[in-house]
């Protein structure tokens, strides 16, 4: 999800090594997080973004979407790109193959683990609501506000969902209010029983041990016979850091979170401004 527009113009030239890097080795695959860094702020896809993700695949590179969304709403991202193959979803705890419409692998979130945490920060923030992604499917307490309707969804007290639903990912809000206050005891809550990340100031998401964007990211270059110095990665928030110190390359847009800004190896111009599209028409010159 997408920051606040920082005031930071673009950062300097990357350092000559990287610009050797990605002068005389091509990305072989392009890792990319959609809100707020390869999606503009209305929602869309534009066409110069379209054209550029199109221009990479006619090369023989892969595209991967490395994203926090759950897999139920990628079919209109996918429509939009002209997207295929597999894409991470929910911060790496499942791959999605998209033109299947479904997922190839899943690590859940245990549910004594899911209870457990849910009741410790119902103590320590009232307020708490929860919601449960499960794959293709959501649950929701009422007080929930979720960004993405589902009129498959059920709502009920969170133990009664998690019955239903196993867990991919346990999500938490408050009313809008941010968990900047409560956020790193959180983090020792979960201990090493689940994964604390967050995507925007007023949501908290809880994956399963081990889980991040860059464990499934790896796992899936592997795969393909792909180094890590031969992907190029692009976000905007802290849930991308650990997808940005594995990758080869890292490009933040330039509304990123300020932790973001600083881990990146460059930094481009704001998702608004096809801050991917701009990069990756330098990687991969026009046909």
């Amino acid at each position: 999800m997408q920051a606040g527009r920082h005031a930071a113009e673009p950062g300097p030239p990357a350092p000559a090594l990287l610009v050797d890097w990605v002068t005389v080795s091509p990305p072989v695959l392009v890792a990319t997080d959609l809100d707020g860094t390869l999606i503009r702020s209305d929602g869309t896809v534009s066409a110069r973004t379209r054209a550029a993700l199109g221009r990479v695949r006619r090369s023989g590179a892969t595209v991967v979407f490395v994203t926090g969304r759950p897999s139920r709403v990628m079919a209109g991202i996918a429509a939009q790109t002209a997207a295929s193959g597999l894409a991470i979803c929910a911060n790496g705890a499942l791959v999605f193959d998209l033109d299947a419409g479904v997922a190839v692998s899943h690590r859940y979130l245990e549910s004594a683990t899911a209870l457990r945490l849910a009741r410790a920060i119902r103590e320590l923030v009232p307020d708490a609501a929860f919601a449960v992604e499960s794959g293709t499917r959501f649950g929701r307490e009422p007080r929930f506000e979720t960004m993405w309707p589902d009129p498959q969804e059920l709502v009920g007290a969170f133990h009664e969902l998690l019955v239903t639903l196993p867990a991919t990912k346990l999500l938490v809000r408050r009313g809008g209010r941010p968990f900047t206050a409560v956020y790193d005891v959180i983090v020792e809550l979960a201990g090493a029983d689940a994964v604390v990340t967050t995507s925007s100031a007023d949501l908290v998401e809880i994956a399963g041990p081990g889980v991040s964007k860059a464990v499934a990211l790896a796992e899936l270059a592997a795969q393909r016979g792909v180094r890590a110095d031969q992907v190029v990665a692009f976000g905007d928030m802290p849930n991308d850091l650990p997808m940005f110190a594995w990758a080869g390359h890292s490009v933040a847009v330039a509304n990123a979170h300020p932790d973001v800004l600083a881990a990146a190896d460059e930094i481009t111009a704001s998702n608004d401004d096809d801050g991917v599209a701009l990069i990756l028409e330098r990687l991969f010159p026009a046909d």
